[in-house]
């Protein structure tokens, strides 16, 4: 299938990193120009220096990209603190909660914030977020609340931009693996590799793709969890 990819622009936050450099290398397989934007990023004609944590930041960035290309076309938006970064000691501290909603909830907002109105105008534009289905489970506030502010606040963004041509959706990955095992035990979501998780987000990235306010779990969802 063409994705229709060719000549559009994608914007890549974390694309340094395990799954966003994965996305990066999916969209230009399919013909897109990628920034990869990170806070690290060595300055280059495809790189841009991006920190989620600082909306000042987020908007030279943004201005840099389209100063270079016109316009962005896709924003995927794979940045966040790893997981293993987090002490599960201090799991309902509320400075680490607090912490770790503004390093994932709040830096995919603030990129969103600067991107979508280009996007309006122009009446088309894909964004998509990775999240994590610890969204859909307890046992750690600060994993939970953090996969699930940014699944809300997706949602949210979605809703606003019905009917403009823009769509906006989450990909929800359980343990990510260069080796994902087909068995899932109860509790517990399907693996996946950063490939096939790039695969789904180049889909949702597709001008082909009219999937939109979705929280979608890649590989199996959470094995005996029932969301109605």
């Amino acid at each position: 299938m063409d994705l229709e990819l060719t000549d559009s622009v994608a914007l890549v936050v974390g694309g340094q990193g395990y799954i966003g450099s994965a996305v990066a290398d999916r969209l230009r397989r399919e013909g897109a120009s990628v920034v990869i934007a990170s806070r690290s990023a060595d300055p280059g004609p495809d790189t841009v220096r991006l920190d989620t944590g600082d909306a000042g930041s987020v908007e030279r960035a943004v201005a840099e990209v389209v100063d270079r290309h016109g316009h962005i076309d896709v924003l995927v938006v794979t940045a966040a603190p790893a997981a293993g970064t987090l002490d599960p000691g201090r799991a309902s501290d509320p400075e680490q909660v607090l912490h770790a909603i503004d390093g994932k909830a709040l830096g995919f907002l603030r990129v969103a914030n600067a991107v979508l109105p280009g996007m309006r105008a122009a009446g088309h534009g894909r964004v998509v977020v990775l999240s994590g289905q610890n969204a859909y489970l307890t046992g750690n506030v600060t994993t939970s609340v953090r996969n699930a502010a940014t699944n809300v606040i997706a949602k949210n963004l979605a809703d606003e931009l019905a009917g403009s041509g823009v769509t906006l959706n989450v990909v929800n990955p359980g343990t990510v693996t260069d080796t994902p095992s087909a068995e899932v035990t109860p509790g517990r979501g399907g693996e996946s590799s950063p490939e096939q998780i790039a695969d789904l987000v180049a889909f949702l990235s597709s001008p082909r793709s009219v999937v939109s306010g979705e929280s979608i779990s890649i590989a199996h969802r959470v094995l005996g969890s029932v969301v109605l």
